[in-house]
């Protein structure tokens, strides 16, 4: 099996130079561009495995290139921005990014999250097609079909990212049971450094804005819950 193939759309030579040094180290095949519009033509061609994408980008910014590359196909895509701003995030996860990381970073942590992304794709993979076995979660006006991985609420396809889906399901398969932020981001990212369990929150909090507020219960200082829906409850 060949090394998979990242992306990296970064306009500042000196960062993207010293991603692709560290990544390349890591054994991946690495190709990168400076521009939106080339990382749009990019992706397209060369199909790759994982994209590492910046916000701020010359031609169009790094949310309309992740919007554009999902449209076409879907990918994993971490974004990398400059502002610790949850709105920034929020919208980025909203367009279909898997993951975000907030410059300056550790080069460790980026390789570490990196591996964690694409061990969830390969494993996703290997899992392949539901069976009978796994019908799917039904909830009030809720449909998850894990099969197709399509979630739909009061019959219209919702659009959620592979984490986001990831994320709602193994919520919805334990329903009522408050789980921990620390044991959400072992399954669903398969990662186990604590100190980034923000963006377990920031996940969920773009879940609620695409399904509705009243699925996904906080506790606060815990974690979170996923409540199932009355057959006669609306959706939002």
């Amino acid at each position: 099996m060949s090394a998979a193939l990242i992306l990296i759309v970064e306009d500042e030579p000196t960062i993207a130079g010293a991603i692709s040094r560290r990544l390349a180290a890591e054994g991946y095949r690495i190709q990168t561009v400076g521009d939106g519009l080339d990382a749009v033509s990019a992706a397209a061609s060369l199909l790759p495995d994982l994209v590492l994408l910046d916000v701020m980008l010359p031609g169009i910014d790094g949310l309309e290139v992740c919007r554009r590359v999902q449209a076409d196909r879907p990918v994993p895509v971490m974004m990398l921005t400059a502002r610790d701003d949850e709105t920034d995030k929020l919208i980025g996860l909203g367009v279909g990014a898997d993951d975000y990381m907030t410059k300056p970073f550790s080069m460790r942590e980026l390789v570490a999250r990196i591996k964690a992304l694409l061990r969830r794709v390969e494993r996703a993979k290997e899992l392949g097609t539901p069976t009978a076995d796994d019908p799917a979660i039904v909830t009030g006006d809720l449909v998850i079909d894990r099969a197709s991985r399509r979630v739909t609420r009061s019959g219209q396809e919702v659009h959620l990212t592979p984490t986001e889906f990831d994320l709602l399901v193994f919520l919805a398969e334990s329903p009522h049971a408050v789980l921990t932020r620390e044991k959400l981001l072992e399954h669903v990212w398969d990662w186990s450094e604590t100190s980034v369990t923000r963006t377990v929150d920031s996940h969920i909090k773009a879940i609620r804005r695409k399904l509705g507020a009243d699925l996904i219960r906080t506790v606060h200082g815990v974690g979170y819950a996923f409540e199932p829906l009355r057959e006669d409850e609306p959706g939002e």
